[in-house]
């Protein structure tokens, strides 16, 4: 390793404490480091022996990068990641400084990183993953991605460079694409749900993303492809294998038909990887001890009543959340930031139905776009109580007005990460990353 490296690694190291005693800002570190070394992530993670694995698409990459994680660290694989959802190459290499020393060493089997969809070129430019899993393709950041079309290509440029093989989603028209435009000896996986719920899929995607006409037809799957077959109770799930293999039924800890299909997708995906190692029992046993990420349905302690937090970022997330939570009666702060990892246009709101949250009202809107998403809640005759920019008054006035009652918060990410933060000082708990070692 050369000197500019270990100069990176060590004003990394330093931005990452000072980061830490400011109490914020995940991905300085790793800027600092990348702006001395820029080829800094060929250094490190380019000599793992068991290469590394890109999570990226619109939806669930936090989600599902968390639980394949944990499948591979469950069968005794140790894997380096990055856990805060910075998924920038910044945000990465902030993660990186926190487990490797000077020398540039990284203790691990391999990597397995979740990255925006831009970035995830960025990053295969250094480093060609050996396996990527693709999720899914809908509107998101219009400021930055412009159109759907676009998203679409850079995954298809990112399954491109990867060097083993792809995980990809058969529900997703622009994803299943992507298998004809790779090398035909490539290998491929498939996730997909069960035809059963199929009438589900439209709630979680674009109407562009959908198999529409005859040009567009579902690849059949193969015996180390899966579906999801969500249980006659609506919590459990099994993820059946064409070859006979099930993992399940078992119980996740985050609610949603979406979480459900992020368990499918790392499931086969560290099916994949392991090859014969892979054992349904232990699979299963690691899904059910996944607890939901930071601020993705994760439930916050708040004296004794619990504090629901989701992020919402895109149209196709807000409409599964508001289906997966918006019928319940419980006190709602609804928290918009129009911040750069947020996307600055926050059109998309009106993409959004927001029927549901009619009965029980809205108790408060806040952040930057507060008066924004008061005034689009309006137009759905949605009631809003009070609305306060400034989210620290918010917070405050929202839990003082609620004690002792289940409450909810759906935020954009940046709003997400400031209230987490609050929380975590007020409330004694973990702070971003802390939970893996970050």
């Amino acid at each position: 390793m050369g000197v500019r490296t270990s100069a990176a690694l060590a004003a990394g190291k330093v931005a990452r404490v000072a980061s830490r005693l400011r109490g914020g800002g995940s991905a300085l570190p790793g800027l600092v480091a990348e702006k001395i070394d820029p080829a800094l992530l060929r250094h490190t993670l380019g000599a793992l022996p068991g290469g590394v694995v890109v999570v990226s698409g619109t939806n669930g990459k936090t989600t599902t990068t968390k639980m394949l994680v944990a499948l591979l660290r469950a069968h005794g694989r140790s894997v380096f990641t990055n856990p805060t959802g910075s998924n920038f190459t910044r945000g990465v290499i902030s993660s990186l400084l926190g487990e490797i020393g000077l020398r540039g060493r990284l203790a691990a089997d391999l990597a397995v990183v979740e990255l925006d969809e831009a970035h995830a070129l960025h990053f295969a430019a250094q480093v060609p993953p050996r396996h990527a899993l693709l999720l899914n393709v809908a509107r998101d950041q219009l400021d930055r991605f412009a159109e759907i079309d676009h998203t679409a290509g850079l995954l298809t440029t990112l399954a491109e460079a990867t060097t083993g093989a792809l995980v990809l989603n058969a529900d997703d028209s622009y994803i299943s694409r992507i298998s004809g435009l790779v090398d035909p000896s490539f290998r491929v996986n498939w996730f997909a749900v069960d035809p059963s719920v199929a009438d589900r899929l439209p709630e979680l995607q674009e109407a562009d993303v959908r198999f529409a006409d005859d040009d567009d037809v579902r690849p059949e799957l193969g015996e180390h492809d899966a579906h999801l077959l969500p249980g006659e109770d609506g919590r459990a799930l099994t993820v059946h294998f064409s070859d006979g293999t099930e993992v399940g039924p078992l119980v996740l800890r985050q609610r949603g038909l979406a979480a459900m299909i992020n368990a499918t997708a790392a499931t086969v995906t560290a099916r994949q990887i392991l090859g014969a190692d892979f054992s349904v029992e232990t699979a299963a046993a690691a899904l059910e001890k996944v607890d939901p990420p930071f601020g993705r349905g994760e439930v916050v302690d708040i004296d004794g009543a619990p504090l629901e937090l989701v992020l919402v970022k895109n149209p196709a997330g807000f409409t599964v959340a508001l289906g997966t939570y918006g019928g319940e009666p419980v006190p709602t702060m609804v928290a918009i930031n129009d911040n750069y990892a947020d996307g600055r246009d926050v059109s998309w709101l009106y993409d959004v139905s927001f029927e549901s949250l009619r009965d029980q009202g809205v108790a408060l809107t806040s952040g930057v776009r507060a008066w924004d998403m008061a005034l689009r809640l309006r137009y759905d005759a949605v009631e809003v109580a009070e609305v306060e920019t400034d989210l620290d008054t918010a917070l405050d006035r929202f839990l003082a007005l609620h004690p002792g009652r289940a409450t909810r918060i759906f935020c954009t990410y940046t709003a997400m990460m400031h209230l987490r933060r609050r929380l975590a000082e007020r409330y004694g708990l973990a702070r971003f990353g802390e939970e893996q070692g970050a």
